[in-house]
């Protein structure tokens, strides 16, 4: 049962209190096995909408500057009709991202996205083939591009909707021409077919039309070329989220959705498979970073942009709201004989291909020439 659930099962089942909730949530997450790191255009559509009226200055490998039209794919206000639903504020994702990129210790936020960004990169490598043309999706201040070998692809093409990232974004060591793009993870200003490799790191779990996002990918890879990617999972964060909902709870009578909701392990395969890619795989990982206190978690989210950008966000929380959820957290999740508390970020990393005739398929149901019942009469040899 996640902590969510166990949250609401409160709220309307008074013969569960606090403190049973609290033993509940610390039995249910002690018995997890966790890794501990110590790294202390295509033309408008419907729903689409076009500002022409921005300049962007972007910077290419040469340090030159071009203008370009921003498109974004979400509405000022969320909608209430049919259709997508719009969980996040993009444009203040968009502020929260400029903000941090503009922070003049911005370098210091990037342990945690270096630290994916090269994970993803090692699965790169692990294709043999070399991509002449590669897309990033939501690159940020270009992590992956930091780690990026011009042994494995020609050129990169950086998108990201934040245009204070781009600018500060690395380029690939070495000559390989690196381009940059305001984009919207949900609309690629690009051609059909024209990348050999796409990758996005810790960047999808803001999108809010996520298999939008992943269909427009397939349509600007070249067939048999793959999407590799990582983002944010469902036990990210459990900590403070179980930290600021139980306080909440006992000092308020309810609580407020501080911590954005992301994917869930389960349902990232079926997205993938319906957004139109084969061969699909999938792995989870859990790396757990050591705070001196829930205060400097929060610091340090706000330094990565990663701040709750969901439109039911609260606007505020009361000073004595936050101390207590500070103590609630240490009193959790401190380990004994260790300093700190520590936040557990839960890692989907997912290869994914577009279809192409000659990847392997399944054979047809019924062309078996053996029966599997008749293994136990063959011969074996020892």
């Amino acid at each position: 049962m996640s902590c969510n659930k166990l949250c609401v099962q409160a709220m309307s089942n008074t013969c569960i209190t606090t403190r049973a909730l609290r033993e509940q949530i610390h039995t249910r997450h002690s018995h997890c096995l966790r890794r501990h790191c110590r790294l202390i255009p295509r033309q408008q559509s419907g729903g689409l909408s076009k500002n022409t009226s921005c300049r962007i200055f972007l910077e290419d490998t040469n340090r030159s500057c071009a203008t370009v039209r921003r498109w974004m794919s979400s509405s000022p206000l969320p909608r209430q009709g049919g259709g997508v639903v719009n969980i996040f504020d993009r444009q203040a994702k968009r502020k929260q991202k400029n903000r941090a990129a503009l922070a003049e210790d911005a370098a210091t936020y990037d342990y945690l996205r270096d630290e994916v960004a090269s994970h993803v990169v090692d699965r790169v490598a692990d294709v043999t083939r070399y991509f002449s043309a590669a897309l990033d999706v939501g690159c940020g201040r270009g992590h992956v591009a930091k780690v990026m070998s011009g042994d494995l692809i020609g050129s990169l093409y950086q998108c990201d909707m934040a245009e204070q990232a781009l600018l500060t974004s690395s380029s690939v060591p070495g000559d390989v021409p690196t381009h940059r793009l305001v984009a919207d993870e949900e609309f690629l200003p690009f051609s059909n077919n024209t990348f050999d490799l796409a990758v996005s790191s810790l960047s999808l779990h803001w999108v809010n039309d996520l298999p939008k996002a992943l269909s427009e990918v397939a349509r600007v890879l070249k067939p048999d070329s793959p999407l590799v990617g990582a983002m944010f999972a469902g036990d990210t964060l459990f900590e403070l989220r179980s930290a600021l909902q139980l306080t909440e709870l006992e000092r308020e009578g309810g609580f407020a959705p501080h911590i954005s909701p992301f994917v869930q392990l389960q349902d990232l395969g079926g997205l993938l498979n319906a957004a139109g890619y084969s061969l699909t795989t999938i792995d989870v990982d859990e790396v757990q970073v050591n705070y001196p206190t829930m205060f400097e978690l929060m610091a340090d989210l706000r330094g990565m942009g990663e701040s709750n950008c969901a439109w039911n966000r609260p606007s505020f929380i009361k000073r004595s709201t936050l101390n207590a959820a500070a103590a609630l957290y240490q009193e959790m999740y401190r380990r004994e004989g260790e300093e700190g508390v520590p936040a557990t970020f839960q890692i989907l990393y997912f290869i994914g291909w577009k279809p192409h005739v000659s990847q392997a398929q399944p054979v047809k149901r019924g062309s078996a020439t053996a029966s599997l019942k008749d293994l136990s009469s063959t011969n074996t040899t020892t």
